[in-house]
């Protein structure tokens, strides 16, 4: 499939009016015409954990929220994106529960990696413990197998709970390549047009390494996938939050990458009000990327800003965060923070909310993402504006939950009322359907508070102007009906 360059719209099955076939409704009713570059739809598969993030197969809808003719029905307007979480299979899946039943004589046994796989006898070395980019305390959980009694120890690189509910799959095993060829052919079937390979930069597990993005492997493992893939009609999109040298040889293997800088380098510009960072980045970056500021987990700082931005800098932006409700989530490894000890993760929380619910603020920041080259997504709060979730509502351990309301009708009906809603939706259709964003993109002379940015194919030509002190951002186009220059002000 050849990607559209327009928006796309990132929501979860039931966080826009309960189900899918309400989703369907709000898109047609409320937001018509917006979201022809696609709709990712986070995983609506029965799982068991981790707000869909613990499939238990991808071969089925859950059926609260509906079914794969609603799936369907929403891919007749906009291209339907939806994850396979390559890494990793919930706990309950019909796999591993066989697997906990009948231990090694299990035909699913070779798709998990025990510890005996990646330690000869089985016990961790904590040298190679050490080396590990962990996301939890540690990268393994223990299980009883039925049949024996015997207790035994799987890798679980994710999941809040202990055990986890997200037991990491064996890539090289011949059951996971015989699984996940079953899984995309059926995204085919059902007319998926793009897939998003959570969490891939994991599914190599290599002693003696972080065991996160193992070259060369990580690319043969990308290769056959890919292939895959293009053989079914289907594009990929990797999800690898990673240092930036990653990022770019990702780019220049041909592969679609996620601009994970941006979020931070528009937060950075708006509450330090300075241009300087932002305007070089965007100067040097690939242009073969899906841009975002807002997402279900929260803005990337670590690994993503490693070399790029200076840790005085980053610290001034999550304590002005921080005091504006966001949460942190932290890295876990010693060996993987700062030598001071700076350690964030991710900044949880609105967008809109970590602006300070400053309408001028978050157009200018929407604005400078939509005239950023790449194919621009915006999650769903994101859309609506919405303010954080309310703390007593937000489990102490999971920030993300911060920016995951879910809204009901009513709640959509106030919301596109909402001036700034009104103005960002306006955006969302001039950058949809004005022919400069098809040609030539520019950074123009920035001094130290204002940025410009410029589009250009022949006679159709737009500027973006923003000035962070105030803040203001304003756009003039070339008005083909007018035969002159028009302007959308984004700022009261």
């Amino acid at each position: 499939m050849t990607l559209q360059n327009q928006v796309q719209l990132i929501t979860y099955p039931d966080s826009l009016g309960g189900d899918l076939k309400q989703l369907d409704f709000v898109l047609r009713n409320y937001f018509a015409g917006l979201f022809p570059g696609g709709v990712h739809i986070l995983p609506p598969f029965p799982s068991s954990g981790d707000r869909g993030f613990a499939p238990l197969t991808y071969l089925e809808i859950e059926p609260k929220f509906g079914d794969w003719a609603d799936i369907k029905r929403i891919g007749e307007h906009s291209p339907i994106m939806l994850d396979l979480m390559v890494n990793h299979i919930s706990a309950k899946s019909e796999y591993f529960q066989d697997f906990l039943e009948k231990g090694t004589s299990s035909k699913y046994s070779d798709l998990f990696i025990t510890l005996d796989k990646f330690w000869p006898d089985g016990k961790p070395v904590q040298a190679d413990l050490d080396r590990i980019f962990l996301r939890r305390a540690e990268p393994y959980s223990e299980y009883k197998i039925k049949k024996t009694g015997e207790k035994i120890k799987v890798w679980t690189s994710f999941g809040k709970t202990t055990p986890s509910e997200q037991i990491d799959m064996d890539v090289h095993s011949s059951i996971a390549v015989e699984l996940i060829t079953e899984f995309m052919q059926n995204f085919s079937r059902h007319h998926v047009k793009i897939v998003r390979l959570d969490a891939v930069g994991y599914v190599i597990k290599k002693r003696g390494t972080t065991c996160f993005f193992i070259e060369p492997e990580i690319y043969q493992y990308l290769d056959w996938i890919s292939d895959l893939a293009n053989s079914i009609g289907i594009t990929i999109l990797p999800e690898i939050h990673a240092e930036y040298a990653i990022q770019e040889a990702l780019a220049r293997q041909g592969y679609w990458i996620y601009d994970f800088i941006l979020p931070y380098a528009i937060l950075d510009a708006l509450i330090n009000q300075t241009s300087t960072r932002l305007c070089h980045y965007l100067q040097d970056r690939p242009a073969h990327q899906f841009t975002m500021l807002d997402c279900h987990d929260g803005v990337p700082v670590k690994p993503d800003l490693n070399g790029y931005y200076q840790p005085e800098d980053v610290r001034q932006v999550v304590d002005t965060c921080v005091k504006r409700r966001a949460r942190l989530s932290k890295i876990k490894s010693p060996a993987h923070m700062d030598p001071d000890g700076f350690d964030v993760h991710q900044i949880q929380g609105t967008y809109f909310e970590l602006l300070g619910r400053n309408d001028n603020a978050y157009l200018a920041a929407r604005a400078i993402q939509f005239f950023t080259p790449g194919i621009p997504q915006i999650y769903y709060v994101g859309l609506l504006a919405g303010l954080n979730e309310e703390a007593a509502l937000v489990p102490a351990n999971d920030g993300r939950n911060l920016n995951r309301h879910n809204f009901t009708l009513d709640e959509i009906d106030q919301a596109v009322e909402r001036p700034v809603v009104k103005r960002l939706l306006a955006l969302i259709d001039f950058r949809n359907t004005y022919p400069a964003f098809q040609g030539d993109f520019s950074v123009g002379d920035c001094d130290e508070t204002t940025l410009n940015l410029t589009w250009q194919r022949g006679e159709f030509k737009t500027t973006l102007s923003v000035d962070f002190m105030k803040p203001s951002a304003e756009i003039v186009y070339f008005d083909s009906e007018k035969s002159a220059e028009s302007r959308i002000i984004l700022h009261e």
